[in-house]
Formats: structure tokens, sequence, C-alpha cells
């Protein structure tokens, strides 16, 4: 496993990260299993191969934050049964405030929401603090000065050691730095944002004056599979297994026909072609791809199943395998390469260049 530093806050992540969205909650209730042992099997894969960082949301498995209730449990049990393996000091544990519940002041970045719904968190996980709390959207409807002065708050009462903001624009996390920075408050020092091969535009051109000093945020990415798309199991028609079956997620029908008519999927097929000569899984390929960017602290892995978790966990050692000729052959099968910053030109402008 390899570790780099999230953002300013000084602590180090494992570059990749497990991850409790859509895994655990309302389908393990269904079925009459709390999740709690498939929780603590993955927990175990992913801690033995040097992960450090779970991921968690008041609003996974809801209703009620059944995901981190699990979570709680799993990590409990885990920490009687090795307490030196899964010591806290050593994890790095996130939440994020947001959606809480159905009632009107159950969600948003209220300074009353983000103090009850981080107890309501903390409580569910068995914790007396996180290491990193998300503002999971901007709130339109709470000024950023507020919400700054309520992260403020959960950082300074010890019930999280820094925060940050999940798909907020840039001008929406610079707004927010420089509120605290001229108010003697905490300022936003991570952000998780969506990244992967198809969808790529705000990370690598929206946020990049972000990764620079002064604000230098770390970065948790979510969905690096597309939700499962680059790993090519769509080409073929629908798994039965696959989440576009599950309640709640008809939309994902949807988001394929429109993918289709977007020329995706032959650009997925593609890809599988070019994992299939790299001898790795089109997963490992495009967890590799985003393990490439320096920009991205750690990837959020979302396996369900200890065989998906150990495919996953393999994308390691071919991003190390990976080098320049790789990387162009996936550019030319994407074709969607954002412009990119240069350096400062003759007469001290920054310019754009578009490969």
């Amino acid at each position: 496993m390899y570790y780099r530093m999230m953002g300013n806050t000084g602590i180090q992540v494992s570059v990749l990260s497990y991850g409790f969205w859509a895994t655990y909650g309302v389908k393990d209730r269904l079925s009459g299993d709390q999740g709690v042992s498939t929780a603590k099997e993955l927990m175990q894969i992913a801690r033995d191969a040097g992960v450090n960082c779970f991921d968690h949301a008041e609003a996974y498995g809801n209703p009620n934050g059944e995901a981190e209730r699990i979570f709680g449990l799993a990590l409990k049990e885990l920490q009687d049964e090795n307490p030196e393996q899964w010591r806290r000091s050593e994890l790095v544990i996130t939440t994020k405030i947001f959606w809480g519940g159905s009632g009107v002041n159950e969600s948003g970045l209220s300074v009353k929401h983000c103090r009850e719904g981080m107890d309501k968190c903390l409580s569910r996980l068995q914790l007396d603090y996180v290491d990193m709390v998300f503002c999971h959207r901007p709130d339109p409807f709470t000024p950023t000065a507020t919400v700054v002065r309520a992260m403020t708050d959960v950082v300074r009462s010890g019930r999280a050691t820094a925060w940050g903001t999940s798909e907020w624009s840039a001008q929406q996390i610079t707004e927010a730095y420089w509120i605290a920075k001229s108010e003697g408050l905490e300022p936003p020092q991570f952000e998780q944002p969506q990244y992967n091969m198809l969808h790529r535009q705000r990370f690598e051109e929206e946020y990049f004056p972000l990764y620079n000093s002064p604000y230098c945020i770390g970065t948790t990415i979510w969905s690096p599979l597309r939700s499962g798309f680059l790993t090519g199991k769509y080409l073929n028609g629908i798994p039965e297994d696959s989440r576009p079956t599950q309640a709640g997620y008809d939309w994902m029908l949807q988001d394929l026909e429109e993918r289709r008519a977007r020329g995706e999927f032959e650009i997925v097929s593609n890809l599988v072609d070019f994992a299939n000569k790299k001898g790795c899984s089109p997963a490992q390929l495009a967890l590799a791809w985003c393990l490439k960017n320096p920009n991205v602290s750690t990837i959020l892995l979302g396996a369900t199943t200890a065989d998906q978790l150990r495919d996953n966990l393999g994308c390691i050692e071919i991003a190390l395998s990976m080098d320049e000729d790789d990387m162009q052959s996936i550019e030319e099968i994407l074709g969607n390469k954002p412009p990119e910053w240069i350096g400062p030109s003759g007469d001290g402008n920054r310019q754009l260049k578009t490969l």
C-alpha cells in the first residue's frame, strides 16, 4: 500500500480507501442480514492490504444511517479480535453531513443540523470523533459563512479533526476558504468529487488551482468505476445482480441508454481490450488510471464481495507498471482530455494548452 497526504491536514491516507455507499444498509436489512459479518470480512481484507481510510455518510443506508451503524458494530468486533491492527490512532474514518432525515430541519447545512447530524453519526459509528467530515453537497439556503462557522464548531469541539466539501464548485470552496481565513475560522481542506475516465473535467480543469497553495486541497474520489460501467459488465446486457436491477436504482437504466447514445459503450469495449492486453481486469485499469493522477489523495472503493475487493486492490501493481505510452494509448481511446494548464509564458501569463 502507498500513502498520500490529505491536503494540509498532516494526515496520511492509503491511496485506496473503503467506502460504505450503496454497499450496506437497506439491501442487507431486507434480506434479514444486518451486514455486520460481510462488513467485517471486507474491512479485514482492506486492512490486511494496508487500507487505513473508511468512508461514510449520514445518508448511506438510509433511513436512519444504517450503513454507519453496521460499520460501528463491525469495527468494535474487529477491535476486540485484533486491537493492535485496528487501533483507532491508525485509522482514518470519515462521514458526511447533508441528508439526515425526512424532517424539514433534518437536512442541509444549518448550524442546527450540522450539530445534531454530527452527534447522530458519532453515535451510530460508536466513535468520539471522525478524522474528516464533509459537507455532502452545497446548501443553497444556508449562507456560506454560516456553514463555515458550523463546521468550525464541529472541528473545535473535537468531533472531527478537519472538514471539507463534496461536489462543491471551485468558487464555493474558495469562498468558504477565504471566509474562514478572514474570520479566524477553520477552512475546508479536502473535497470528495466524482472522478473517473469518463467524468474528469471538474477534477482536472475546474479544481486545478485548488491543488496548489494556498488551498492545497486533498481529494477522496468517488465512482472511479462509473458505477461499474467501466468494468465492462454492461456491454452484453444488464447482469441480474447489478445495481440497475435493484429498487431505487431505476435511474441507472436511463443513464445506460444515454451512455450508449454518447458512444461510451464503444469506448469501454476498447478499454476492455486494452486491459486484456495489459494482463489486468478492466476495473484494475480504470482504478490505476485514477492513481496515476497525483492530485488524487485516495480512491474510494465500493466493492460488495471479497473477490471484487481483492481485484480492486490489485490496481496498485498495474499503476506501477503503466508507462507514458500506456497512458497515451488510453487517452487516445478516451478522447476526452480537458485542456491542460502550462507554466508561465514569455509575457508572464498562464495559458491553456489543448493536447
